[in-house]
Protein backbone atom coordinates (compact mmCIF):
# COMPACT_ATOMS: atom_id res chain seq x y z
CA UNK A 1 0.00 0.00 0.00
CA UNK A 2 1.44 4.02 -1.03
CA UNK A 3 0.69 5.12 2.70
CA UNK A 4 2.98 2.06 4.00
CA UNK A 5 5.60 2.66 1.52
CA UNK A 6 5.85 6.16 2.88
CA UNK A 7 5.84 5.59 6.52
CA UNK A 8 9.01 3.61 5.70
CA UNK A 9 10.47 6.51 3.49
CA UNK A 10 10.02 8.94 6.62
CA UNK A 11 12.86 8.30 8.83
CA UNK A 12 15.62 8.45 5.91
CA UNK A 13 14.41 11.33 4.15
CA UNK A 14 13.64 13.37 7.37
CA UNK A 15 17.28 12.28 8.77
CA UNK A 16 18.42 13.57 5.39
CA UNK A 17 16.55 16.91 5.28
CA UNK A 18 17.55 17.71 8.98
CA UNK A 19 20.95 17.36 8.40
CA UNK A 20 21.62 20.35 6.55
CA UNK A 21 20.61 23.22 8.62
CA UNK A 22 22.83 20.90 11.55
CA UNK A 23 25.60 21.23 9.53
CA UNK A 24 25.33 24.82 8.71
CA UNK A 25 25.12 25.60 12.76
CA UNK A 26 27.90 23.60 13.28
CA UNK A 27 29.95 25.83 10.83
CA UNK A 28 28.71 29.10 12.39
CA UNK A 29 28.81 27.82 15.64
CA UNK A 30 31.87 26.06 15.96
CA UNK A 31 33.99 25.49 13.50
CA UNK A 32 34.16 29.35 12.70
CA UNK A 33 34.20 30.47 16.22
CA UNK A 34 37.32 28.51 16.68
CA UNK A 35 36.65 27.13 20.00
CA UNK A 36 39.44 25.63 22.12
CA UNK A 37 39.50 22.38 21.45
CA UNK A 38 37.64 21.09 24.74
CA UNK A 39 34.41 23.31 23.89
CA UNK A 40 34.68 22.40 20.28
CA UNK A 41 34.32 18.59 20.86
CA UNK A 42 31.35 19.85 23.27
CA UNK A 43 29.69 22.04 21.40
CA UNK A 44 29.84 19.37 18.64
CA UNK A 45 28.74 16.70 20.47
CA UNK A 46 25.29 18.47 21.21
CA UNK A 47 25.03 19.38 17.84
CA UNK A 48 24.66 15.87 17.13
CA UNK A 49 22.55 14.99 20.06
CA UNK A 50 20.30 17.52 19.47
CA UNK A 51 20.31 16.64 15.79
CA UNK A 52 19.02 13.25 16.63
CA UNK A 53 16.92 13.92 19.87
CA UNK A 54 13.62 14.95 17.27
CA UNK A 55 13.43 11.92 15.32
CA UNK A 56 14.48 9.68 18.46
CA UNK A 57 12.02 10.91 20.50
CA UNK A 58 9.10 10.39 17.49
CA UNK A 59 9.93 6.96 17.09
CA UNK A 60 10.51 5.99 21.20
CA UNK A 61 7.02 7.90 21.80
CA UNK A 62 5.29 4.51 21.21
CA UNK A 63 7.90 2.56 22.93
CA UNK A 64 8.21 4.06 26.37
CA UNK A 65 5.97 5.41 29.24
CA UNK A 66 4.10 8.35 28.54
CA UNK A 67 6.37 10.33 30.77
CA UNK A 68 9.63 9.53 28.98
CA UNK A 69 7.96 10.37 26.05
CA UNK A 70 7.21 13.72 27.27
CA UNK A 71 10.35 14.38 28.72
CA UNK A 72 11.84 13.65 24.99
CA UNK A 73 9.82 15.49 23.11
CA UNK A 74 9.22 18.55 24.87
CA UNK A 75 12.88 19.53 24.65
CA UNK A 76 13.23 17.76 20.93
CA UNK A 77 10.21 19.83 19.70
CA UNK A 78 11.77 23.51 21.66
CA UNK A 79 14.44 22.56 19.82
CA UNK A 80 12.93 21.70 16.21
CA UNK A 81 11.85 25.55 17.04
CA UNK A 82 15.18 27.01 17.56
CA UNK A 83 17.09 25.40 14.99
CA UNK A 84 14.63 27.36 12.48
CA UNK A 85 14.88 30.53 14.25
CA UNK A 86 18.59 30.31 14.71
CA UNK A 87 18.99 29.12 11.02
CA UNK A 88 16.54 32.34 9.75
CA UNK A 89 18.90 34.55 12.07
CA UNK A 90 22.65 33.51 11.27
CA UNK A 91 21.11 33.79 7.06
CA UNK A 92 20.26 36.88 7.98
CA UNK A 93 23.27 38.21 9.61
CA UNK A 94 25.52 36.53 6.73
CA UNK A 95 23.63 38.57 4.37
CA UNK A 96 24.32 41.84 5.95
CA UNK A 97 28.16 40.64 6.36
CA UNK A 98 27.87 40.03 2.68
CA UNK A 99 25.89 43.05 2.06
CA UNK A 100 28.92 45.31 4.38
CA UNK A 101 31.58 43.42 3.06
CA UNK A 102 30.23 44.72 -0.84
CA UNK A 103 29.64 48.19 0.31
CA UNK A 104 33.16 48.37 1.87
CA UNK A 105 35.08 46.50 -1.27
CA UNK A 106 33.02 49.28 -3.77
CA UNK A 107 34.20 52.49 -1.46
CA UNK A 108 37.40 51.14 -1.64
CA UNK A 109 37.57 50.25 -5.50
CA UNK A 110 38.19 46.91 -4.52
CA UNK A 111 35.89 43.71 -4.18
CA UNK A 112 36.86 42.41 -1.63
CA UNK A 113 34.87 41.01 1.35
CA UNK A 114 35.29 41.61 4.63
CA UNK A 115 37.43 38.50 5.64
CA UNK A 116 35.28 36.00 8.61
CA UNK A 117 37.83 35.87 11.46
CA UNK A 118 37.10 34.00 14.79
CA UNK A 119 36.60 37.51 16.67
CA UNK A 120 33.75 38.22 14.11
CA UNK A 121 32.29 35.27 14.13
CA UNK A 122 32.10 35.24 17.87
CA UNK A 123 30.55 38.54 18.06
CA UNK A 124 27.92 37.18 15.42
CA UNK A 125 27.53 34.05 17.57
CA UNK A 126 26.88 35.62 20.71
CA UNK A 127 24.16 38.13 19.19
CA UNK A 128 22.90 35.65 17.40
CA UNK A 129 22.03 33.13 20.13
CA UNK A 130 20.65 35.60 22.36
CA UNK A 131 18.21 37.21 20.67
CA UNK A 132 16.71 33.78 19.52
CA UNK A 133 16.83 33.40 23.93
CA UNK A 134 14.25 35.81 23.76
CA UNK A 135 12.11 34.92 20.81
CA UNK A 136 12.27 31.66 21.96
CA UNK A 137 10.71 32.88 25.34
CA UNK A 138 8.63 34.50 23.73
CA UNK A 139 7.36 32.16 21.16
CA UNK A 140 6.62 29.56 23.49
CA UNK A 141 4.50 31.70 25.86
CA UNK A 142 2.41 32.62 23.26
CA UNK A 143 1.72 28.98 22.14
CA UNK A 144 0.56 27.89 26.10
CA UNK A 145 -1.00 31.02 26.79
CA UNK A 146 -5.10 30.39 26.89
CA UNK A 147 -6.65 30.31 23.41
CA UNK A 148 -8.20 33.28 22.20
CA UNK A 149 -11.61 33.02 20.52
CA UNK A 150 -11.76 35.27 16.95
CA UNK A 151 -15.12 35.92 16.26
CA UNK A 152 -16.23 35.91 12.46
CA UNK A 153 -19.25 37.05 11.07
CA UNK A 154 -20.17 35.50 7.29
CA UNK A 155 -23.06 36.26 4.91
CA UNK A 156 -24.70 33.34 3.11
CA UNK A 157 -26.48 34.28 0.28
CA UNK A 158 -28.72 31.02 0.65
CA UNK A 159 -29.34 31.20 4.82
CA UNK A 160 -33.21 31.33 5.95
CA UNK A 161 -33.97 34.16 7.38
CA UNK A 162 -34.51 32.64 10.70
CA UNK A 163 -31.35 31.31 10.76
CA UNK A 164 -29.73 34.59 11.23
CA UNK A 165 -27.57 34.37 14.01
CA UNK A 166 -26.55 30.63 13.75
CA UNK A 167 -23.30 30.37 15.69
CA UNK A 168 -20.71 27.93 14.70
CA UNK A 169 -17.65 27.56 16.75
CA UNK A 170 -14.87 25.78 15.32
CA UNK A 171 -12.18 23.95 16.72
CA UNK A 172 -9.13 22.76 14.23
CA UNK A 173 -5.69 21.43 14.48
CA UNK A 174 -6.04 20.74 18.29
CA UNK A 175 -3.04 18.50 17.95
CA UNK A 176 -3.85 16.64 21.40
CA UNK A 177 -0.58 14.57 22.33
CA UNK A 178 2.77 14.48 24.37
CA UNK A 179 3.22 18.70 24.55
CA UNK A 180 -0.63 19.28 24.79
CA UNK A 181 -2.48 17.15 26.94
CA UNK A 182 -5.53 16.27 28.53
CA UNK A 183 -5.62 19.33 30.86
CA UNK A 184 -5.35 21.51 27.73
CA UNK A 185 -8.39 19.83 26.08
CA UNK A 186 -10.45 20.28 28.92
CA UNK A 187 -9.92 24.10 29.04
CA UNK A 188 -10.80 24.25 24.70
CA UNK A 189 -14.09 22.49 25.55
CA UNK A 190 -14.59 24.81 28.47
CA UNK A 191 -14.49 27.85 26.25
CA UNK A 192 -16.22 26.23 23.53
CA UNK A 193 -18.99 25.60 25.69
CA UNK A 194 -18.83 29.52 26.80
CA UNK A 195 -19.89 30.96 23.51
CA UNK A 196 -23.29 28.78 23.58
CA UNK A 197 -22.98 27.68 20.40
CA UNK A 198 -25.32 26.47 18.02
CA UNK A 199 -23.00 23.89 16.31
CA UNK A 200 -19.30 22.87 16.98
CA UNK A 201 -17.25 21.54 14.29
CA UNK A 202 -13.90 20.09 14.54
CA UNK A 203 -12.02 20.34 11.24
CA UNK A 204 -9.15 18.08 11.85
CA UNK A 205 -5.73 16.90 13.31
CA UNK A 206 -7.36 16.65 16.75
CA UNK A 207 -4.79 14.22 18.43
CA UNK A 208 -1.17 12.99 18.41
CA UNK A 209 -0.75 10.12 20.36
CA UNK A 210 -0.87 6.41 20.80
CA UNK A 211 -3.93 4.58 19.76
CA UNK A 212 -4.61 3.10 23.44
CA UNK A 213 -4.50 6.50 24.67
CA UNK A 214 -6.96 7.45 22.50
CA UNK A 215 -10.10 7.02 25.45
CA UNK A 216 -8.54 8.70 28.31
CA UNK A 217 -6.98 11.73 26.20
CA UNK A 218 -10.40 12.72 24.00
CA UNK A 219 -12.29 12.41 27.16
CA UNK A 220 -13.32 15.79 27.83
CA UNK A 221 -14.62 15.69 24.61
CA UNK A 222 -17.73 14.07 26.37
CA UNK A 223 -18.77 17.69 27.86
CA UNK A 224 -19.01 19.55 24.89
CA UNK A 225 -22.44 21.18 23.97
CA UNK A 226 -24.29 22.57 21.00
CA UNK A 227 -28.02 23.10 20.00
CA UNK A 228 -27.21 21.03 16.66
CA UNK A 229 -24.71 18.73 17.83
CA UNK A 230 -20.69 18.17 17.10
CA UNK A 231 -19.39 17.18 13.73
CA UNK A 232 -15.67 15.95 12.74
CA UNK A 233 -13.71 15.32 9.96
CA UNK A 234 -10.67 14.09 9.40
CA UNK A 235 -7.31 15.84 8.68
CA UNK A 236 -4.08 14.54 7.78
CA UNK A 237 -1.98 13.52 11.34
CA UNK A 238 -5.19 11.17 11.56
CA UNK A 239 -3.43 9.12 9.37
CA UNK A 240 0.10 9.76 10.21
CA UNK A 241 2.26 7.86 13.40
CA UNK A 242 0.99 4.79 12.28
CA UNK A 243 2.37 1.58 9.55
CA UNK A 244 -1.80 1.51 9.15
CA UNK A 245 -3.10 5.19 8.56
CA UNK A 246 -6.48 4.13 8.15
CA UNK A 247 -6.59 2.17 11.31
CA UNK A 248 -5.40 5.05 13.26
CA UNK A 249 -8.41 7.41 11.74
CA UNK A 250 -10.52 4.65 12.28
CA UNK A 251 -9.59 4.50 16.16
CA UNK A 252 -10.27 8.09 16.27
CA UNK A 253 -13.49 8.22 14.76
CA UNK A 254 -14.54 5.05 17.30
CA UNK A 255 -13.21 6.86 19.73
CA UNK A 256 -15.17 10.10 19.63
CA UNK A 257 -17.85 8.86 18.62
CA UNK A 258 -18.43 6.89 22.45
CA UNK A 259 -18.14 10.87 23.54
CA UNK A 260 -20.96 11.96 21.55
CA UNK A 261 -18.49 13.62 18.22
CA UNK A 262 -20.37 12.67 14.65
CA UNK A 263 -17.77 12.11 12.00
CA UNK A 264 -18.63 13.15 8.42
CA UNK A 265 -17.39 10.49 6.29
CA UNK A 266 -18.30 12.22 2.47
CA UNK A 267 -21.59 12.42 3.63
CA UNK A 268 -24.10 15.33 4.55
CA UNK A 269 -26.66 16.36 7.48
CA UNK A 270 -29.78 18.78 7.37
CA UNK A 271 -29.21 21.13 10.43
CA UNK A 272 -32.40 22.80 11.59
CA UNK A 273 -35.64 21.88 10.71
CA UNK A 274 -38.31 22.54 7.77
CA UNK A 275 -37.91 25.30 6.05
CA UNK A 276 -35.33 26.90 8.35
CA UNK A 277 -32.47 24.78 7.47
CA UNK A 278 -29.11 24.00 5.79
CA UNK A 279 -27.11 21.29 4.50
CA UNK A 280 -23.81 20.29 6.43
CA UNK A 281 -21.29 17.89 4.43
CA UNK A 282 -18.00 16.85 5.67
CA UNK A 283 -15.04 15.21 3.71
CA UNK A 284 -12.10 12.62 4.59
CA UNK A 285 -8.96 14.98 4.74
CA UNK A 286 -7.28 14.43 1.21
CA UNK A 287 -4.28 12.31 2.38
CA UNK A 288 -6.18 9.81 3.44
CA UNK A 289 -7.03 8.61 -0.04
CA UNK A 290 -3.09 7.29 0.12
CA UNK A 291 -3.71 4.85 2.52
CA UNK A 292 -6.79 3.09 1.08
CA UNK A 293 -10.08 4.40 -1.13
CA UNK A 294 -12.04 3.86 1.78
CA UNK A 295 -11.11 7.39 3.27
CA UNK A 296 -10.91 8.99 -0.66
CA UNK A 297 -12.06 12.35 0.02
CA UNK A 298 -15.40 12.34 -2.29
CA UNK A 299 -17.76 15.30 -2.25
CA UNK A 300 -19.75 14.07 -4.86
CA UNK A 301 -20.56 11.25 -2.56
CA UNK A 302 -21.36 13.96 0.09
CA UNK A 303 -23.49 15.83 -2.43
CA UNK A 304 -25.78 13.22 -3.89
CA UNK A 305 -29.33 13.99 -4.54
CA UNK A 306 -29.12 17.55 -2.59
CA UNK A 307 -31.28 20.46 -3.13
CA UNK A 308 -28.51 23.15 -4.65
CA UNK A 309 -31.82 26.07 -3.49
CA UNK A 310 -30.42 24.76 -0.01
CA UNK A 311 -27.08 26.69 1.40
CA UNK A 312 -23.95 24.40 1.96
CA UNK A 313 -21.41 24.58 4.80
CA UNK A 314 -18.29 22.33 4.58
CA UNK A 315 -15.99 20.84 6.73
CA UNK A 316 -12.84 19.90 4.48
CA UNK A 317 -9.31 20.02 6.27
CA UNK A 318 -6.99 21.22 3.98
CA UNK A 319 -7.83 24.80 2.44
CA UNK A 320 -6.81 23.99 -1.19
CA UNK A 321 -10.12 21.42 -1.47
CA UNK A 322 -11.74 25.02 -2.09
CA UNK A 323 -11.18 24.43 -5.71
CA UNK A 324 -13.32 21.56 -5.95
CA UNK A 325 -15.87 23.26 -3.62
CA UNK A 326 -15.87 26.19 -5.42
CA UNK A 327 -17.55 24.26 -8.67
CA UNK A 328 -19.80 22.56 -6.47
CA UNK A 329 -21.87 25.12 -4.84
CA UNK A 330 -20.78 25.26 -1.61
CA UNK A 331 -21.34 28.22 0.64
CA UNK A 332 -18.67 27.84 2.90
CA UNK A 333 -15.73 26.03 3.95
CA UNK A 334 -14.35 25.92 7.20
CA UNK A 335 -10.69 24.75 7.14
CA UNK A 336 -7.43 24.47 9.17
CA UNK A 337 -4.18 22.38 8.62
CA UNK A 338 -2.01 25.25 8.22
CA UNK A 339 -1.74 26.79 11.97
CA UNK A 340 -1.20 30.42 10.06
CA UNK A 341 2.48 29.62 9.32
CA UNK A 342 2.97 29.40 13.28
CA UNK A 343 6.15 30.70 13.22
CA UNK A 344 7.07 33.80 11.12
CA UNK A 345 8.70 33.61 9.18
CA UNK A 346 7.98 30.21 7.99
CA UNK A 347 4.66 32.01 7.45
CA UNK A 348 5.69 32.96 4.19
CA UNK A 349 6.76 29.94 3.20
CA UNK A 350 3.61 28.28 3.99
CA UNK A 351 1.46 31.22 2.51
CA UNK A 352 3.17 30.46 -0.88
CA UNK A 353 2.48 26.61 -0.72
CA UNK A 354 -1.38 26.53 0.75
CA UNK A 355 -2.39 29.81 -0.62
CA UNK A 356 -5.12 30.39 1.61
CA UNK A 357 -3.16 30.82 5.15
CA UNK A 358 -5.72 32.13 7.71
CA UNK A 359 -9.03 34.23 7.85
CA UNK A 360 -11.86 34.63 5.31
CA UNK A 361 -11.45 34.22 1.39
CA UNK A 362 -13.57 34.01 -1.53
CA UNK A 363 -13.43 31.70 -4.42
CA UNK A 364 -15.98 32.36 -7.07
CA UNK A 365 -19.42 31.93 -4.99
CA UNK A 366 -17.22 30.01 -2.44
CA UNK A 367 -16.31 31.61 0.70
CA UNK A 368 -13.51 29.85 3.02
CA UNK A 369 -12.53 30.06 6.56
CA UNK A 370 -8.85 29.24 7.57
CA UNK A 371 -7.99 28.92 11.28
CA UNK A 372 -5.31 29.03 12.26
CA UNK A 373 -5.72 26.06 14.60
CA UNK A 374 -6.51 25.70 18.61
CA UNK A 375 -3.26 24.15 19.38
CA UNK A 376 0.09 23.72 17.55
CA UNK A 377 2.04 20.80 16.42
CA UNK A 378 5.67 20.32 17.03
CA UNK A 379 7.71 23.21 18.49
CA UNK A 380 5.31 24.83 21.10
CA UNK A 381 5.92 28.42 19.83
CA UNK A 382 3.84 30.80 18.05
CA UNK A 383 5.02 33.84 16.35
CA UNK A 384 2.75 36.53 14.34
CA UNK A 385 0.05 33.48 14.41
CA UNK A 386 -2.29 33.16 17.93
CA UNK A 387 -3.85 30.24 18.39
CA UNK A 388 -7.51 30.88 18.28
CA UNK A 389 -11.23 29.30 18.99
CA UNK A 390 -13.54 30.46 16.30
CA UNK A 391 -16.53 31.99 16.63
CA UNK A 392 -18.48 32.19 13.34
CA UNK A 393 -21.87 34.01 12.76
CA UNK A 394 -23.67 33.05 9.99
CA UNK A 395 -26.12 35.79 8.84
CA UNK A 396 -28.68 35.51 5.81
CA UNK A 397 -28.35 37.86 2.63
CA UNK A 398 -31.18 40.06 2.91
CA UNK A 399 -32.74 38.60 0.26
CA UNK A 400 -33.03 35.81 1.82
CA UNK A 401 -37.02 35.09 2.82
CA UNK A 402 -38.07 33.04 5.79
CA UNK A 403 -37.58 29.72 3.16
CA UNK A 404 -34.91 29.27 1.09
CA UNK A 405 -33.20 31.97 -1.15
Amino acid sequence: MRGHRLFALFFPVALSIFAAPHYFLWNRLVRDTSLPPPWQAAATAAIVVLYFLPLTGLFLQRMVPTGVARAILWPAFVWIGVMFLLLVTFLALDAGTLGAGLARSIAHGEWELIRRDPGYARMLAGAGCTFVSLVTMYAVYEARKPTGVKRVDVTLTRLPAALDGFTIVQLSDIHVGPTLGKAFLERVVAAANALSPDLIAITGDLIDDRLERFPEMLAPLAQLRARHGVFFVTGNHEYFGTKDGIEKAEAVIATIARFGVRTLRNERVAIGGGPASFDLAGVYDITGGLWGPAHHADLSTALEGRDPARELVLLAHQPRFVRRAARSGVGLQLSGHTHGGQLWPFSLVVGLVESFLAGLYRVGETQLYVSRGTGYWGPPMRIAAPSEITALCLHASPLSSSGHA
